[in-house]
């Protein structure tokens, strides 16, 4: 990578271990998990969100999915823009964003509100979201990125971790309204952090070019117009159904063309001429998929088998203690022996977790759920550093942002998809989620479908990683 390439020169390249550079990681990271969070955290407060405000299920999909969606569409929005006008000013841009609309989602009245405005928030998030990993690419010494990546990735990865903790905390001793309103004072730290100490970088062949408004718009339609029909396939007549995934398949392939033949695209879809970076996506939406709907699912049916949110949110504590001890290590396998095995076997040590939830039900007690957990978490370990670095290292440097954006729409996108179709899937619908039968049965089927998710993961990561060289 040259100076020219990232911009900035390499005797200001920063150093994980020196103060600035720590404060630079630290505000990156602190960013991207309060991002991540928001994803996360509110799942807990879900069911108290639905009774407070007379929420359906589908309703609740929609707080969940409005934000996912904002974040998945429009992440590579982020990246693009990141390269084109600074990677620093787009982070703290999204940062600021993200700290007022969370102010607006703490003070919602109706359903319809908040679903608006968590929108607005996945705006913010797509901004922010993609900067923290260009930035730690693009700045700091190439000796140190590999384990800044695996820092970002393991306190990252505890912050979805220690999401329902911290929303089942507030649920129960507070509101659920903090769960949005804590955001504010951790956005103002992110800002003091890192907006005079990280260096400012940006891909010089992006400055001046025109941005790609069609294929932003394009990807929009098609993860909008998918969400819903999936979410709404219980109650949509046959007419509606057929018009929507029509509309979503055109607009799909849509992007596609206009991609491809763009002289500035916003994906460039040379990145997918890469075999590690293609099998590494494939493994995202798969993996994530299931991961945001167990996250749905075992706060969801935990609450409805009498459990506190409190109490709820702490089941997945293991998830925050082994992602906090082991995502490094992980990260420092991989660069030893290359991405191919641990992208494998954690996939295959998460399906494990999911079915061993299957002892879960409304009579579930502590050691029905810690052993899955457990596990679940232990896979996720494995998989999450490689992951990251396996994305950015098999992408140029100077597409830095747009990588990061592409691997973070694609993790969004199967959260999105997963949390929209499988409530239909499993028999959920209106207020299914308030019976403890009826969440136990729908908890199980999908369980099941979760862990085939994550074999196919692995199936994927064996298959297309094979030729993946060690850093």
């Amino acid at each position: 990578m040259t100076a020219a390439q990232e911009t900035v020169p390499p005797d200001e390249h920063l150093d994980r271990r020196s103060p600035r550079g720590r404060r630079v990681l630290i505000g990156l990271v602190l960013g991207s998990g309060v991002a991540i969070l928001d994803g996360s955290v509110v799942n807990v407060a879900l069911r108290t969100i639905g009774t407070d405000l007379g929420a359906s299920l589908a309703q609740l999909q929609w707080v969940v999915n409005g934000y996912l969606l904002a974040l998945a569409s429009l992440v590579l929005v982020g990246g693009g823009l990141g390269d084109r006008w600074g990677r620093r000013r787009v982070y703290l841009v999204g940062v600021g964003w993200f700290a007022l609309a969370s102010a607006l989602c703490a003070v919602a009245q109706t359903p319809g509100q908040l679903v608006g405005l968590r929108v607005l928030q996945g705006v913010g998030g797509a901004l922010l979201t993609p900067g923290a990993l260009a930035i730690i690419q693009t700045s700091f010494r190439p000796a140190d990125r590999a384990a800044a990546i695996g820092t970002w990735a393991g306190l990252s990865g505890v912050a979805a971790a220690v999401g329902p903790f911290v929303g089942g905390w507030l649920v129960d001793h507070a509101s659920w309204r903090w769960v949005f309103g804590i955001n504010v004072p951790l956005c103002v730290a992110v800002v003091a952090l890192t907006a005079r100490a990280a260096p400012e970088s940006h891909d010089p062949d992006a400055v001046g070019r025109r941005f790609d408004v069609l294929g932003a718009g394009l990807t929009v339609v098609a993860l909008g117009t998918t969400t819903y029909v999936l979410t709404a396939s219980q109650t949509l007549p046959v007419a509606g159904l057929v018009g929507g995934w029509l509309l979503a398949v055109a607009a799909g392939v849509g992007f596609v063309v206009v991609e491809r033949r763009s002289r500035h695209p916003l994906m460039p879809l040379s990145l997918f001429g890469s075999r590690v970076f293609s099998a590494a996506n494939a493994m995202t939406l798969l993996v994530y998929g299931a991961l945001g709907a167990i996250t749905v699912f075992v706060v969801l049916e935990l609450q409805a088998a009498g459990w506190s949110a409190l109490a709820a949110g702490l089941s997945t504590l293991p998830l925050t203690v082994v992602m906090l001890l082991l995502s490094s290590r992980a990260a420092a396998l991989s660069d030893r022996i290359g991405p191919r095995l641990p992208m494998t076997v954690g996939p295959l040590l998460c399906a494990a977790g999911a079915l061993l939830l299957l002892r879960v039900d409304a009579h579930a007690g502590w050691f029905d759920v810690l052993p899955g957990m457990v596990v679940f978490a232990l896979g996720l370990a494995s998989l999450v550093s490689p992951l990251t670095a396996a994305v950015l290292s098999s992408a140029p440097d100077r597409h830095a942002g747009v990588a990061s954006g592409v691997n973070n729409a694609v993790a969004r996108a199967g959260s999105l998809l997963a949390v929209a179709a499988l409530p239909a899937v499993v028999g959920l619908r209106g207020d299914a989620y308030l019976d403890p039968v009826a969440m136990t049965s729908g908890f199980r089927g999908a369980m099941l479908w979760c862990a085939g998710l994550l074999v196919a993961g692995g199936v994927v990561s064996w298959v297309g990683l094979g030729g993946a060289a060690r850093r």
